[in-house]
């Protein structure tokens, strides 16, 4: 309960933090530099708390596969895309997550069916989102390319979450999501730098403290936090993550933005609540059956 309320919270401030990030560095950088520092003081943590480096090939390719899908796809073409797609739009795409974790979940020599009782909580979840995130306007076709671009993100974060538990590993979740982060945010630095976002880059106030706010909360937090999960709860449980955080997003708007929190906004938090009840409810029920 713990682990999901970090996860909760933490995650659901970070579009909003990222929001704030990319208007004064660009998407490279910023999330390069998160990852990259983040990484740099979980393998300290790690290393200083006795845990072994990876040693096995295939530690190491698990860890190559998780940073390009989860840090590099999952969180970098979010990143990229809120230059132009607000944050709440941004939480809304990427709560489809909930879908293909559930699905991908399914597969596997750990994946288990899910219950008609579950999908049922799933597809409420959605629609809970869909009620506090729908803009008042309408949405942008202007930038419908970065809207649908960030739909990539939701499907490679899932099937790294599934392929990891798919694995037999013999690394700390702390070590490895450190090493993942360092991977990850090494690739979008380097893709950052190709581009020329050192020759456009603003050091401002609001910009570093959201890069500090993603870094130690975001990364080392919430990521180490997650990747524990996914070898801790089942795929059902992870994907409320997704219905979640955009509740989080939305009220944390509302608060240190002033926007408008009106009954839909409401009325899609109570049915966000009800789905994760039912999701959690049918699992408790299905694991405590003789």
């Amino acid at each position: 309960m713990a682990a999901f309320a970090v996860v909760y919270v933490v995650w659901g401030s970070t579009y909003l933090a990222i929001r704030i990030g990319v208007h004064d560095m660009r998407p490279g950088l910023l999330a390069g530099i998160r990852f990259i520092v983040a990484g740099l003081i979980t393998v300290g943590l790690a290393v200083g708390f006795g845990h072994r480096l990876p040693r096995r090939r295939g530690d190491w390719a698990l860890i190559a596969i998780m940073a390009m899908l989860m840090i590099v796809v999952g969180n970098g073409v979010v990143t990229w895309a809120e230059q132009w797609v607000e944050s709440n739009q941004a939480a809304l795409l990427i709560a489809s997550s909930a879908f293909w974790t559930a699905w991908f979940g399914t597969f596997g020599r750990k994946g288990h069916p899910l219950s008609a009782r579950v999908k049922v909580g799933l597809l409420t979840g959605f629609a809970g989102v869909a009620l506090i995130l729908m803009p008042e306007g309408g949405y942008d076709a202007q930038y419908f390319w970065a809207q649908a671009s960030i739909l990539l993100a939701p499907v490679a974060w899932s099937a790294g979450t599934i392929y990891s538990r798919s694995r037999d590993i013999e690394t700390s979740p702390l070590m490895m999501a450190g090493w993942q982060m360092l991977a990850g945010g090494a690739v979008m630095l380097a893709m950052g730098i190709a581009a020329g976002e050192l020759q456009t880059v603003r050091l401002t106030p609001a910009g570093l403290g959201a890069l500090a706010y993603l870094t130690v909360f975001g990364s080392c937090l919430a990521y180490v936090t997650f990747i524990w999960l996914i070898d801790h709860t089942t795929p059902d449980k992870l994907a409320t993550i997704a219905y979640v955080n955009p509740a989080i997003a939305t009220l944390l708007g509302w608060w240190l933005l002033d926007e408008t929190l009106a009954g839909p906004q409401f009325a899609g938090m109570l049915v966000i609540i009800a789905s994760v009840f039912v999701v959690t409810g049918a699992r408790r029920r299905v694991s405590s059956a003789p």
